[in-house]
C-alpha cells in the first residue's frame, strides 16, 4: 500500500477511535451538556423579545446563528488546544519520527475534531427546535444547505487553529489566543444579537471573517425568507457565503500543513523537556 495513503487510513482510524471514547468520557459528556444547558436557558429567555422589523423572536433568529457560531469556536480552539498539548506532551514528535506520521497525526486530529462538534450541536439543535417558534420548515434542500455550510464552515474555521496551536507556546496561549478573538468575532457577526444593529464599520469588519458567514449561512436555513430583511443586504446571499468560506479554506488548507510542518521541524526531545522544566517552574 502506498505509504501516503497507509499513514492517513492509520490517522482516520486514530481519530475515529478517539471519538468513540469520548462519548464514554464523563467529562467530555458533561462540557456538552453544560454548555447545551447554558445556551438553551439564554434561548429560553430570548423567547419574548422580538427583533426589530420582523415579527421573530430573538431566540428564533439567535438559535441558528448559535450553531454556526458554535461550530467556529469549537473547531478552532480545540485544534488549537490540542494541537498545542501534542506539541508539549511530545505526540507531535513521536509522529514526524515515522514515514509520513505528520500526514497521519493531521488526518486523524482533523476527523477526530470534526466528529467532536456533532454531539453538542445535536445537543443544542434538537431541543431548540421544540423550544423555539417561528423556525421555518425544513426540507431536504435545507438540510443539504446545512451540510454544505457545516462542511465548508470546518474547512474555513479548522486551519486557522492548527496553525495557532502550531506556533504558540503550549495549551494555556492556546486557550488565550483563540478564546477572546474567537468570543470579539461572536459578538460583531451577528451570533447572538441581529448586526444591523452595530456600526456600519464593525459589520465590514465582521464580513472579512468566517464566524459572521457560518451564521448567515445557517440563519438561511432555519428562519423564513422574510427573516432575510434584517440582514446587511436583506437577503441571505448564500452564493456569497458559499464563497466566502471556501476563500478561508483554500487559505488554510496551503498555510496550516506548512506552519506545521515547520513546527513538527522544529520539534526535539531538548526542545520539550525545556518546555517541561518550565511549566514545573511555573507549577511551583
Amino acid at each position: 500500500m502506498n505509504p501516503t495513503t497507509y499513514a492517513v487510513r492509520l490517522g482516520l482510524r486514530r481519530g475515529w477511535i478517539e471519538f468513540r471514547q469520548s462519548l464514554t468520557n464523563v467529562g467530555d459528556m458533561a462540557y456538552w451538556l453544560l454548555l447545551a444547558a447554558v445556551f438553551l436557558t439564554v434561548l429560553f429567555f430570548q423567547r419574548d423579545s422580538t427583533v426589530e422589523g420582523t415579527d421573530l423572536s430573538l431566540a428564533t433568529v439567535v438559535m441558528p446563528s448559535l450553531l454556526g457560531g458554535l461550530l467556529a469556536f469549537q473547531t478552532v480552539g480545540g485544534a488549537a488546544y490540542s494541537l498545542a498539548a501534542d506539541r508539549e506532551d511530545g505526540t507531535l514528535l513521536r509522529a514526524k519520527t515515522i514515514p509520513q506520521g505528520v500526514l497521519g497525526y493531521l488526518s486523524g486530529r482533523v476527523l477526530g475534531l470534526s466528529m467532536n462538534t456533532l454531539p453538542l450541536l445535536v445537543l443544542i439543535l434538537v431541543p431548540g427546535l421544540l423550544l423555539v417558534d417561528g423556525l421555518a420548515s425544513l426540507h431536504v434542500s435545507s438540510w443539504l444547505t446545512l451540510l454544505w455550510v457545516f462542511v465548508l464552515g470546518l474547512l474555513a474555521t479548522m486551519p486557522l487553529g492548527i496553525i495557532v496551536g502550531s506556533l504558540v507556546k503550549g495549551p494555556r496561549a492556546a486557550n488565550t489566543w483563540v478564546t477572546f478573538p474567537t468570543m470579539a468575532l461572536t459578538g460583531i457577526s451577528g451570533i447572538i444579537y441581529p448586526i444591523q444593529s452595530l456600526p456600519v464599520w464593525v459589520q465590514n469588519i465582521a464580513q472579512v471573517f468566517p464566524v459572521y458567514w457560518l451564521g448567515l449561512g445557517t440563519r438561511s436555513v432555519f428562519l423564513p425568507d422574510s427573516a432575510a430583511a434584517v440582514e446587511i443586504t436583506g437577503s441571505w446571499r448564500q452564493l456569497e457565503t458559499a464563497g466566502a468560506l471556501t476563500a478561508w479554506a483554500i487559505i488554510g488548507l496551503l498555510l496550516a500543513p506548512i506552519v506545521l510542518s515547520r513546527a513538527a521541524r522544529r520539534e526535539s526531545g531538548s526542545k520539550m523537556q525545556d518546555r517541561k522544566q518550565e511549566a514545573m517552574k511555573r507549577v511551583g
